[in-house]
């Protein structure tokens, strides 16, 4: 295994690994931060990394150009599938397309995982979209199991992903709407991250830093835990029967959540259908 980036020669992060080695076709390795360099200039390099050398993209960000390099002709790589039918249709390319993204996210959030979880993190980018942003993530295990792996939060759910070495992925997906609060008990080595459903509480044991487990809690209690979004919750239900003056008021909240980043633009566009269709 390759420790250290062939381009600027610093030792490899964790980050840099943690969904797989940027391998070149001389089996060098690329830091991420080399890698979206040269992606930038070269989208190529995302999708057919494997097809150039080291010697290439050293000519290519000298230059701007690349001599045209030969397929590298290899067998078919399994990628990781989840247990749903349904999650698993897409593409190689789409599969690529969102471990990118998922890469970015996590170094935004600077996320610190253990080297165990390399297994969950290759199953996200079957389970997020591209239009669905990783607001929070952290170690953590359902408490009182040994089902260890990754709580993931989004805007729309939290994802518990845990897969052993050689057995199946475990996915649980919590929608926004069935989530009535989060709380966090705290504890010395090992806190517990508490998801109120409506019929009962899903305990998490963040086992691995209790640092990270209060940093992933503070990035999602006020999604849960914020009156205002439980409200918009009820009033995009179409069964509740409310006055045009209070739509109004949620859709301008609506929009100060897409601002300060809550909300994607697609899930605004969704919340905002659901309460313009209560005034018809």
């Amino acid at each position: 295994m390759n420790n250290n980036c062939s381009l600027c020669g610093k030792a490899l992060t964790s980050m840099d690994t943690l969904l797989g080695e940027n391998k070149l076709a001389d089996n060098t390795v690329l830091c991420n931060k080399c890698l979206d360099k040269a992606s930038t200039a070269n989208q190529e390099l995302l999708y057919n990394l494997h097809n150039f050398s080291v010697d290439d993209i050293k000519n290519f960000l000298d230059t701007g150009k690349t001599e045209p390099v030969q397929a590298v002709l290899k067998p078919e790589q399994n990628l990781p599938i989840t247990r749903e039918p349904e999650l698993s249709a897409i593409s190689k390319e789409e599969y690529k397309r969102r471990k990118r993204k998922i890469k970015y996210e996590l170094e935004t959030l600077n996320a610190n995982l253990s080297t165990f979880t390399k297994g969950e993190i290759k199953e996200l980018p079957y389970l997020i979209s591209e239009d669905e942003k990783i607001i929070a993530i952290t170690d953590a295990q359902f408490n009182n199991t040994l089902d260890a792996g990754v709580l993931v939060a989004t805007p729309l759910r939290i994802i518990s992903v845990s897969k052993s070495m050689f057995g199946a992925a475990k996915i649980h997906d919590f929608p926004n709407k069935t989530i009535k609060e989060v709380s966090f008990v705290t504890h010395p080595r090992s806190p517990i991250i508490k998801l109120h459903l409506e019929e009962r509480t899903v305990e998490f044991e963040c086992y691995m830093d209790k640092e990270d487990a209060e940093k992933f809690y503070g990035q999602i209690k006020d999604l849960y835990n914020n009156h205002q979004v439980q409200n918009l919750k009820q009033l995009a239900n179409p069964e509740s029967e409310i006055s045009s003056g209070i739509i109004f008021e949620q859709l301008e909240k609506l929009g100060k959540l897409r601002e300060n980043g809550i909300l994607t633009d697609a899930e605004f566009t969704e919340q905002k259908r659901k309460l313009l269709e209560q005034l018809k």
